[in-house]
């Protein structure tokens, strides 16, 4: 330090330290431009999205493309897949796509052929199905879709990749699935996945209104069994975040236990329904957003202290015959799944869910009499 007549010289300091910061600043942008010519981009993921020039599909893909599923640093290539018919529609999703100019799509490929379609996938959307018409009998539905999911699960099954994740978003969702697992045998069975997050997402929100609070400060509602009408939405162990800490739902909504058990209940059970009259159309957005939701936190896990519902193979919890693709709440790390266990389950939840387990096996039964398994 620099003392001119038995005082600092406070100028000769400033320019000191103005050159250690320099110097400082400097070295920084060097260790971080050096960290970015290092820096190895991750291998694209190649996505499959069958249904892909229908309504849900249309959402969806820009949602992949943003990263919106797979996250913010992960690169992907998307397989678009629809019937013939649909093939200019196809190839319009595939204009729009490009012309957006995602900077995570490394490419698009746009087919009719499911072989082709599904050649190096490592996560299939099957989004695409036979939808039921004004008239037609169940078992006439479940027969069609039957047809279509045994033909996707054999094309799968040759040409996926051996660490191919499937989530099944076409109704009937869970048994579809089903028909996937019994004919994609070399697919492991915790790889196949049906949609029932958005219901979850549906039962997060109803509470999240009624509480008057974000959406975000709900979690851990539950919804069991099936995607239909014989579904469970579970709000027992939801709790809210507080200022004072989470509170369970039921406390809060401890003058509403009438609402719980019944409209709550039948609000997220029939909210497909009340959407499809309301746009003379199925939901799309939403359906497309819960289909990334459950990729998402599949992949990159869900937050600490928090699950969700996905439709999985039962391995018999909580009293589900083994083997029915059923929504159960799970946890997700490093790219797998595990079923919550020790939950309390109250008489009024056993009964609600076994009902959607006696649907889902009689939907089992009709699908695999329709295939002759």
């Amino acid at each position: 330090m620099e003392v001119v007549g038995g005082e600092v010289d406070y100028t000769f300091v400033i320019q000191k330290s103005l050159v250690l910061l320099l110097c400082v600043v400097l070295s920084w942008k060097m260790i971080v431009y050096m960290c970015n010519l290092l820096k190895i981009e991750k291998e694209p993921i190649r996505v499959l999205v069958t249904g892909a020039a229908g309504n849900i599909g249309y959402a969806i893909a820009p949602m992949i493309a943003r990263g919106m599923m797979l996250g913010q640093d992960q690169p992907m290539i998307l397989h678009l897949l629809d019937i013939e018919p649909a093939s200019k529609s196809l190839e319009a999703v595939k204009m729009e796509l490009q012309d957006s100019a995602f900077p995570l799509l490394h490419g698009v490929f746009a087919t009719t052929n499911i072989d082709e379609a599904c050649k190096g996938v490592n996560i299939a959307i099957m989004i695409g199905g036979f939808a039921r018409k004004e008239g037609m009998e169940r078992r006439d539905v479940m027969s069609k879709n039957a047809v279509i999911f045994k033909a996707q699960a054999s094309a799968l099954e040759r040409y996926a990749s051996d660490d191919c994740k499937v989530l099944v978003v076409a109704n009937p969702a869970n048994t579809n699935a089903l028909i996937l697992k019994e004919f994609a045998p070399s697919i492991p069975e915790e790889n196949i996945t049906c949609l029932t997050r958005l219901d979850h997402n549906r039962a997060q929100a109803r509470l999240a209104e009624k509480l008057s609070v974000p959406v975000s400060s709900v979690k851990n509602v539950i919804v069991w069994g099936n995607h239909s009408s014989t579904q469970y939405p579970d709000s027992n162990h939801a709790t809210v975040s507080t200022k004072t800490g989470d509170q369970p739902v039921n406390e809060l909504l401890v003058a509403d236990q009438k609402w719980l058990k019944n409209e709550f209940i039948t609000e997220v059970q029939q909210r497909g329904a009340d959407i499809l009259r309301a746009r003379r159309q199925s939901s799309a957005l939403s359906a497309a957003s819960a289909a990334c939701d459950h990729i998402h936190d599949w992949f990159l896990g869900t937050p600490k202290g928090n699950w969700v519902s996905m439709g999985v193979c039962s391995d018999g919890s909580y009293g589900i015959p083994p083997g029915l693709v059923y929504s159960f709440p799970v946890i997700c790390e490093k790219g797998s799944w595990k079923i919550v266990q020790g939950l309390n389950i109250d008489e009024f939840s056993r009964e609600k869910m076994d009902d959607s387990a006696r649907e889902l096996a009689e939907e089992k039964a009709l699908a695999y009499s329709c295939l002759n398994v």
